[in-house]
């Protein structure tokens, strides 16, 4: 009798067991496919696209205004990058292929009509790291200025975050700069990013340190083609008179305004060019000289040299600056012919303001040194008097 109590006991456990696992497991499965129910009917609500709103459009008679969208109108849609257009394959070369040269990959709105209403056009040339020179030489010039600018790889974008931070945080000289860009075959420029200083006007344009290192190596192997920058710039005048001057030449103050009047009274001399007497300024000297008696005092003082005097006394020597300077001192406020320069010599490199019809620089010289007297010495030049004429308050 025990036994069979037992079994029956053991067996109705058993059977409990299987009900109460089944029910677990029915409440498991339920609550899995109403979970799984949920979500799809949950997806399937978040995933269903709204209606869009029916905006009412004013009556095409009615003129569009833009007063609410001045303020909302993001910094990006603001067109300040004019080089960020320039079609990298469309560039000119020069007579070796070596290069290509792009006119005006950027142009100030008032260039044009500055150069109708002037005689003389400031033409330069600079590599990258010498462009911030442009803001000394634009603050005392007030014409025109044409300047061809070297880029190798990606310093094309530093050229372009330049000419963006000039266009934004000084567009009284970007109003007057016409700006052309050289780079060579070999090494041809990237856009590449725009650095973040180039829309910060309180950020100085230019800092060093931001050319890639195998850009910097390749530049000290490869020569600067000097003369085809000056050419370049010097041919992008629109001027009859075109004053053509390297990157870290600064002219006096009011130098554009004088050479105007001067040119317009002066003899017609279709062979003439006017020599300006240019000076070195030791690193002592804190401001720019605002007169030739200021000039002469800092001359006597051996804070002003003639320029190239120390590296190479031939190259200014002709000009006889001694004479220029014997003269005295502020005897006239006008610009004046000071005296003929008669002992033209080879190795001369004056600065100096001339017809647009000089001839060019010879192309086929690379590098620094002796390349602005390949004018001089060419066998078609027939500039051979060499007028001084300078301007000082």
């Amino acid at each position: 009798m025990g036994y069979s109590v037992v079994k029956r006991s053991i067996i109705k456990g058993r059977r409990d067991k299987i009900w109460n696992w089944r029910c677990r497991w029915s409440i498991v499965t339920i609550a899995a496919i109403a979970l799984i129910f949920y979500n799809a009917v949950a997806n399937i609500w978040l995933l269903h696209p709204t209606a869009c709103p029916v905006i009412s459009t004013a009556s095409p008679s009615d003129p569009p205004s833009c007063e609410p969208c001045i303020d909302t109108v993001p910094n990006s849609a603001i067109d300040d990058d004019p080089i960020a257009k320039l079609d990298l394959r469309l560039g000119r070369w020069d007579g070796s292929r070596s290069y290509r040269l792009f006119d005006y990959a950027a142009v100030g709105e008032l260039y044009s009509e500055v150069s109708s209403n002037s005689k003389v056009c400031l033409a330069t040339q600079s590599s990258i790291e010498r462009l911030h020179e442009l803001l000394r030489i634009a603050a005392h010039w007030t014409g025109p200025i044409s300047v061809a600018v070297f880029v190798a790889g990606d310093e094309l974008r530093l050229l372009r975050a330049f000419t963006t931070w000039l266009f934004r945080c000084q567009p009284e000289i970007y109003s007057r700069v016409a700006l052309h860009i050289a780079m060579p075959a070999e090494r041809p420029g990237v856009h590449g990013v725009v650095p973040s200083w180039a829309r910060d006007c309180r950020s100085k344009p230019l800092p060093p340190g931001e050319r890639r290192a195998d850009t910097v190596a390749w530049r000290a192997r490869h020569p600067y083609p000097q003369n085809h920058m000056r050419n370049q710039a010097r041919k992008n005048c629109h001027t009859s008179y075109v004053f053509l001057v390297d990157v870290d030449i600064v002219p006096s103050k009011g130098m554009a305004a004088s050479l105007d009047k001067f040119l317009t009274t002066a003899p017609k001399c279709s062979l003439c060019a006017y020599v300006v007497p240019t000076y070195e300024l030791d690193k002592r000297v804190a401001t720019f000289p605002s007169s030739k008696s200021e000039l002469l005092r800092l001359s006597r003082n051996k804070l002003a040299i003639p320029f190239h005097r120390k590296v190479f006394i031939y190259n200014q020597y002709a000009s006889n600056f001694s004479r220029w300077e014997a003269s005295g001192g502020n005897e006239t406020s006008e610009t004046h012919i000071s005296h003929n320069v008669t002992n033209f010599e080879l190795l001369y490199e004056p600065f100096y303001v001339a017809p647009d019809t000089v001839p060019a620089h010879d192309e086929r010289f690379l590098g620094y040194g002796f390349t602005r007297n390949t004018q001089n010495a060419s066998p078609s030049t027939h500039y051979l008097r060499y007028i001084l004429a300078r301007r000082w308050k």
